[in-house]
């Protein structure tokens, strides 16, 4: 099917190790199941997702390191071809341990390498020259220490209005974006991060769904899409605002949820799809994400199955 081009973007992505045992005991050595492997951070997990529905997309990705030459190994195994970014030291490393006598997570997350002003002009620059005109270009994941907080707002800036850019961050880097009209496509953000940008609670679906639209209002970014968990997710723009609810199947693990969402959302736009059809692909592919273990991401024909279930209600 045909589609206009996506570049996802990932300034900090990390080399992600899951494993299992029984039960975390401190002090002791514990003896592990053999680790799994999965090249991980926003942007790339966006880009897995979309080819796991037959989507394409490019990833650009700052490696460093042996940890980033294994996980450039991981994409090609993928089919995702990537764009590399200048990278200031040693890509990330990610550890995971399930408690399989509870089914508690354990993530680890390392800071990754410091960057300079230079770094992140750098990669502006990269990912512009990487994404011609009419490209989609998806900004997602943390932030690596030494990042300007406006990042996305530079992003937004040097990739102009043939364009577009969609952002999915957190903490400072959200906060800037949401102090000034940037303009982005699209903004993505989970329940807490609303409520924090916010400085308020958002209770209700009725209250993050005007959360939304005042972002719209305020230039912040065309479509602002607030992920409410079990609530379901809620998207606004300047048409209007629509739910999708969350579909209800076994949870063995959300991590990946966020990225798959944001991976089929893109794709069902780059295909052709308004926003009420975005967001059902998304809530599928969130649903069939958190059916699966670890970064796995999600299972193709669970994705169909539920995009069939899909529950979508137009709230203003």
């Amino acid at each position: 099917m045909a589609q206009e081009p996506v570049l996802t973007v990932t300034l900090n992505p990390a080399y992600d190790l899951a494993t299992s045992i029984e039960r975390v005991v401190p002090e002791i050595k514990l003896r592990c199941a053999a680790p799994l492997a999965d090249p991980g951070g926003g942007g790339i997990n966006v880009s897995r997702a979309i080819a796991r529905i037959d989507g394409e997309s490019r990833a650009a990705v700052s490696l460093g390191g042996p940890n980033g030459e294994a996980m450039e190994r991981l994409l090609a195994e993928e089919g995702i071809t990537t764009v590399p970014l200048p990278a200031p030291g040693e890509t990330r490393l990610s550890f995971a341990v399930t408690e399989t006598l509870t089914g508690a997570q354990f993530r680890f997350m390392m800071p990754g390498p410091e960057w300079s002003e230079a770094d992140a002009e750098a990669a502006v620059a990269a990912v512009r020259e990487a994404a011609p005109p009419g490209t989609r270009v998806v900004l997602s994941g943390s932030t690596p220490p030494g990042v300007p907080e406006d990042i996305a707002a530079r992003m937004q800036a040097g990739l102009g209005s043939e364009r577009r850019l969609y952002v999915d961050t957190s903490g400072p880097a959200l906060h800037a974006i949401g102090r000034v009209p940037a303009g982005l496509a699209l903004l993505r953000m989970d329940g807490a991060e609303a409520e924090d940008l916010a400085g308020r609670p958002l209770p209700t679906r009725r209250a993050s769904a005007e959360f939304a639209a005042d972002l719209v209002g305020r230039g912040v970014a065309e479509a602002v899409l607030v992920a409410r968990g079990g609530d379901g997710n809620i998207v606004a723009d300047a048409e209007g605002v629509w739910h999708a609810e969350a579909l209800r199947v076994p949870v063995v693990s959300k991590v990946g949820a966020g990225d798959s969402f944001l991976g089929a959302f893109v794709l069902a736009r780059a295909r052709g799809g308004d926003l009420p059809e975005a967001l059902g692909w998304g809530a599928a592919a969130a649903s069939a994400a958190c059916m699966t273990p670890a970064t796995e991401l999600f299972r193709r024909e669970d994705f169909e199955r539920l995009l069939e279930m899909r529950e979508i209600t137009r709230m203003a």
